[in-house]
């Protein structure tokens, strides 16, 4: 059915084969009366037929005592506080990012401002009146004849 693998010699066991033997029939031993709470360390029973099975003796399992069960399940608990949680992370992201944007807006008009006020004080610088030691000369209709002033 598998094909064989050429890369490995097949492997050399010894096989041992076992044959269940069959109990023979046994002459009914007496039953002998145990004292209650005890138990031998090797119990042998009687079957219907005569034979005698003797192994040691298995305590039955003895069950869980039964916990009485929440009124509601951890499983909701759980999955209700996982709400409550993605809820309450979903509104900080809300406040987070509407805090972000305002904060944007502020230094966008802080940006506006620093501009308005630094092009108004070039403008003042360059067009104002300038006092710095100079003359203005107001030259009106000025009459120069031979090289004289009448003004």
């Amino acid at each position: 059915m598998y094909p064989d693998n050429p890369g490995h010699p097949p492997a050399e066991r010894a096989v041992t084969i076992h044959q269940p033997t069959p109990i023979t029939a046994v002459p009914a031993a007496p039953l002998v009366p145990v004292q209650p709470g005890s138990s031998p360390a090797v119990a042998s029973i009687v079957l219907p037929d005569g034979r005698v099975v003797t192994g040691y003796a298995i305590e039955p399992a003895k069950p869980q005592p039964v916990v009485a069960k929440p009124v509601v399940s951890r499983t909701a608990v759980n999955i209700a506080l996982g709400g409550i949680g993605f809820g309450a992370v979903c509104g900080g992201l809300l406040l987070l990012t509407t805090f972000i944007a305002a904060l944007a807006a502020l230094i966008q008009q802080l940006i506006i401002l620093a501009a308005v006020i630094f092009g108004g004080w070039i403008a003042v610088q360059i067009l104002g009146p300038s006092h710095r030691g100079e003359t203005t000369v107001n030259i009106r209709k000025a009459i120069f004849k031979r090289n004289n002033f009448h003004g």
